[in-house]
């Protein structure tokens, strides 16, 4: 969310990223400035109020002292106080009522975007690209879908795991189950070497911890609710490993702070057919590990650039093809000021796959959060906040399975034979 005394400042420059964005409800700023200002009117008259009832408190104190006793004069003094009170309390409900609404009208304006994202285009900016992409593809040779080898191998169940629950739910199978356990602990490991300190969280979370951090109202309904508790399923690891630190006031001596998290996340929006939701393409529930950074607004493009750089030399060291875009504004999320997506290259389908974003939120989470930092010179300010996936497991799998794929087995990638145990699927 936001800032109001950054948009006060700042009109113009807010104006023209909310345009990059195809933003269409640009007078919500007008509207938001224009309730800030009749707050504060309705705030200056409610302080002179708490004044002359103070005032008049003490008096009411002094003639008890001085008279040592009960006179009229007091009770005139506590007419005034009663009818004070009375304007206090209507002044209140009506300082109350634009408070809400002016919150609700923050809650509808997404993040700037940075200087460097483009406006709309066609195609995303492509920031690297993995040369000689198509030297991964076997010539002669009839590559399978993850899917197919699926079947063929006995990897993964989606028909049982369908029965059971619902569709998108896999069910992994025997030496895939550890491949994919083996991937979670190996994402592990990089970040904990890279100075993330782990955390292993609840995967439910109230609704106050989905707004602190952006995910409600604006994803709500890609969410599951749990009715009787109003609790969420959570949709990232993002969500709970942020709110550790809702509240609180840090020093920037000790940021920047860096953590991480593997969970189960749980998404809704599954529900359409063909290719691009077959197999483990797109699931209701899948495993991801994620990365965060809490840090000043002088260190999150350092930090931004470093997270992006940990998840390049992860991709790079599972021998996968993949390349980096930075999304233009209007695919950016509303609480991003600027994102780098990951993309893997599928031999199979012939098609590239999202793996991991990384986004810098500069200070419109931490404003939600209410988390900030007292800096050298003991100013408080607010956090800038970053989040990555480092990395999602399900198309990391299926692309691992698909690019290292012979006719009677599957090669595991080097640094995972640690933890598989084993060097090929048979």
């Amino acid at each position: 969310m936001l800032q109001i005394s950054f948009i006060r400042k700042n009109k113009k420059k807010i104006l023209l990223g909310l345009k990059k964005r195809n933003f269409q409800r640009l007078y919500l700023i007008d509207e938001i400035l224009i309730l800030d200002q009749e707050k504060k009117k309705i705030q200056s008259f409610l302080n002179k109020i708490l004044e002359q009832e103070n005032c008049i408190t003490k008096k009411i104190g002094k003639y008890f002292s001085e008279q040592n006793g009960y006179n009229d004069n007091v009770d005139n003094f506590k007419q005034q106080c009663y009818k004070l009170k009375n304007e206090k309390k209507k002044i209140s409900i009506q300082l109350k009522k634009i408070f809400l609404q002016l919150q609700e009208k923050l809650n509808q304006v997404p993040n700037i975007p940075d200087e460097k994202v483009n406006k709309f285009s066609v195609e995303n900016d492509i920031i690297f690209h993995e040369k000689n992409i198509y030297s991964y593809v076997k010539k002669n040779e009839n590559i399978l879908t993850h899917w197919e080898l699926s079947k063929k191998f006995c990897l993964f169940d989606l028909k049982l795991g369908s029965e059971i629950c619902g569709a998108g739910f896999p069910v992994y199978i025997n030496q895939c189950a550890k491949l994919q356990r083996s991937l979670i602990q190996y994402f592990l490991d990089q970040n904990i070497q890279a100075s993330y300190q782990e955390y292993n969280l609840p995967y439910v979370i109230n609704e106050q911890s989905g707004f602190c951090t952006g995910q409600i109202p604006d994803k709500e309904n890609q969410m599951y609710l749990i009715e009787k508790d109003n609790f969420y399923l959570i949709p990232t690891g993002e969500i709970p490993l942020m709110n550790c630190y809702r509240n609180k006031t840090l020093l920037e001596s000790h940021l920047p702070i860096k953590a991480t998290t593997y969970t189960s996340c749980f998404r809704r929006e599954a529900g359409s057919y063909g290719s691009k939701v077959r197999g483990l393409n797109r699931l209701h529930q899948f495993d991801k590990v994620e990365i965060i950074q809490i840090t000043t607004s002088e260190l999150s493009s350092f930090s931004l650039e470093e997270m992006v750089f940990h998840v390049k030399k992860m991709l790079h060291s599972l021998e996968l093809p993949f390349r980096i875009l930075r999304l233009n504004a209007t695919d950016l999320s509303p609480t991003s000021s600027i994102t780098y997506d990951f993309e893997v290259y599928s031999i199979a389908q012939k098609k590239w796959m999202e793996v991991s974003s990384v986004s810098n939120c500069t200070d419109f989470q931490s404003n939600r959060l209410k988390l900030k930092y007292k800096n050298y010179k003991g100013k408080i300010k607010y956090c800038h906040t970053l989040n990555g996936s480092a990395l999602a497991v399900p198309r990391i799998l299926s692309t691992l399975l698909e690019n290292n794929q012979s006719n009677n087995k599957i090669l595991i990638p080097k640094v995972l034979i640690p933890y598989t145990g084993f060097d090929y699927i048979k």
